[in-house]
């Protein structure tokens, strides 16, 4: 039988985002600080960010933007796109976000397959956009750039307007409010299609689990274009009429003066962010005393280093899981649940039900009455669960079955109380002479070493072209460790079949902005 949350099913409101989140806005709250502005520390109020919202809707209405056209939104986090985000949706649009670092031929493969018919942008980053527009014909009338640039319309010029907010007629069920890309960590870029009742729905689902409160200060460094921002962070803080702490880009140095100075309770990270936090000597020169809750996302946390950040900042550390697919979170470690182990990403969110599928025979493997299950390949169904991809049948059916079910594609357990820990993805797993291997274990067992700041594994090939487990190692600043040395900790750690064989010293390792580690260009290494 599949298994579901341990916590009752909760209300979904047949509601569009736009409704959810601003029209049950009391006076109070309208005088709340929304964002913060990480650097300046200015400030904007519901009130204030709401009527912008609706002033943007006018003004893209004006433009003949209307229900189901698809707008581009190219920025770094800032108050901007928060305005921006919700201003296309409220004028019935579908916003497909751009990751910031995208190149102009990543944009333009975007734009070309989404159908946008507008792209907004910041100035910093109107170069990449200008290489795409070019090789798409998009005309300079159809680029704004929010914080203005000679020649282009800009955010300014829009709320200048004063533009109502056009009525529009919206079906949550089936009408799309995102269209975010995935990774392309796997593959070819693919467009997620979210419709208004997807985000509701996990916004419903993760709200009370993750405990954000209305007085929290959350910070706000991971990319808001990336659906777990998205959700986590710019959706479910505004439901809980918290505020928002904007940080463009991640800095070290500045990140931990915007937690000090701004107060920042509630610190939402990616697990690179969590080595530095838990490793770096800089850490001690700021004072963090003031954060309460590190929540990490995006990719695996392992719990030693989760640990580590505990003890060195005296909070709590937990961590979820969850799939752009899944809008995206599909299991968690609830607030105050110390009796969840932090290696796992915690129980499911309500309202879904989950099974583990043996990947070879597509056999569901049981739930146990006590202690751990097999591994299989984690499956989900629920209301926060995408239709499917854009133009993409076949993808589609290759992730979601004629059952309906959704294979994540990650390996994992379930305990008998519910509890998820994933083991590593199906694609990632190392054949080592009939054994499997999972890269997250041995990265895990490297983080262990004082001396490692930060590590990958891949799989490598032998002179006889057979996989092995190689390993990709970032050395603390001024620290010495040979190969060996490092193939010879982790020997002494793990079963003979998961030693290390092969070892590269590299600077960094390369991950999305959401932390997770870009194999693919390591595999030509």
């Amino acid at each position: 039988m599949p298994f579901r949350s341990p916590y009752p099913d909760v209300e979904i409101p047949d509601v569009t985002l736009y409704d959810l989140l601003f029209t049950s806005l009391t006076e109070e709250d309208l005088e709340r600080p929304l964002t913060i502005d990480g650097s300046s520390g200015a400030e904007t109020s519901y009130a204030e960010l709401r009527d912008q919202v609706n002033a943007i809707a006018g003004a893209l209405a004006a433009r003949g933007v209307g229900q189901g056209d698809v707008v581009a939104l190219h920025s770094p986090n800032s108050p901007a796109f928060v305005a921006t985000f919700h201003g296309i949706l409220r004028a019935g649009g579908t916003a497909t976000t751009v990751g910031a670092m995208a190149t102009g031929k990543e944009i333009a493969t975007q734009l070309e397959d989404s159908g946008a018919r507008l792209l907004m942008t910041v100035s910093p980053l109107l170069d990449a956009v200008r290489e795409a527009a070019a090789l798409v014909g998009l005309a300079d009338d159809k680029i704004i750039v929010l914080d203005g640039a000679d020649a282009f319309e800009s955010l300014t010029d829009l709320i200048a307007e004063n533009r109502p907010a056009p009525e529009v007629s919206v079906d949550p069920s089936t009408d799309l409010a995102v269209l975010p890309y995935s990774s392309g960590t796997t593959g070819r870029p693919k467009g997620v299609m979210l419709t208004h009742r997807n985000l509701v729905a996990n916004v419903a689902q993760a709200a009370e689990l993750l405990g954000v409160r209305r007085d929290d200060n959350l910070l706000a460094v991971l990319p808001f274009y990336h659906i777990y921002g998205m959700t986590v962070l710019l959706n479910l803080a505004i439901l809980k009429r918290a505020s928002l702490v904007t940080m463009p880009r991640f800095d070290l140095p500045e990140f931990l003066r915007i937690i000090q100075d701004r107060r920042c309770n509630f610190v939402f990270i990616a697990p690179p962010i969590a080595v530095a936090l838990a490793k770096h000597p800089l850490v001690d020169e700021f004072d963090l005393s003031v954060v309460s809750s590190v929540f990490s996302g995006g990719a695996p946390l392992d719990g030693e280093v989760g640990g580590a950040v505990a003890r060195r900042l005296g909070c709590s550390v937990r961590q979820g899981y969850g799939m752009t697919e899944m809008s995206p979170v599909s299991q968690l470690i609830p607030a105050g649940r110390d009796d969840i182990p932090l290696a796992s990403v915690g129980v499911t969110v309500p309202n879904m039900e989950c099974m583990l599928q043996d990947p070879a025979t597509r056999e569901e493997i049981p739930v146990p009455e006590s202690g751990v299950s097999a591994p299989g390949e984690l499956c989900c169904k629920g209301p926060n669960v995408m239709p499917g991809y854009l133009n993409n049948p076949e993808a589609t059916s290759l992730t979601i079955d004629d059952d309906g079910w959704l294979h994540t594609g990650d390996i994992g357990t379930v305990s008998a109380e519910g509890v998820v820990t994933l083991i590593d993805r199906l694609k990632e797993l190392i054949k080592y002479k009939g054994y499997q291997v999972a890269p997250a274990e041995l990265e895990s067992t490297l983080l262990t070493h004082e001396l490692i700041a930060d590590a990958a594994v891949i799989a490598g090939y032998d002179t006889e072209g057979e996989e092995v487990p190689k390993a990709f190692v970032v050395l603390q600043e001024g620290a010495q460790l040979t190969e060996q040395e490092v193939m010879d900790f982790v020997a002494a750690r793990v079963a003979p079949y998961k030693k290390v064989r092969q070892v590269v010293m590299i600077e960094a390792i390369p991950k999305s902005a959401s932390g997770k580690i870009l194999r693919k260009e390591l595999r030509g290494a």
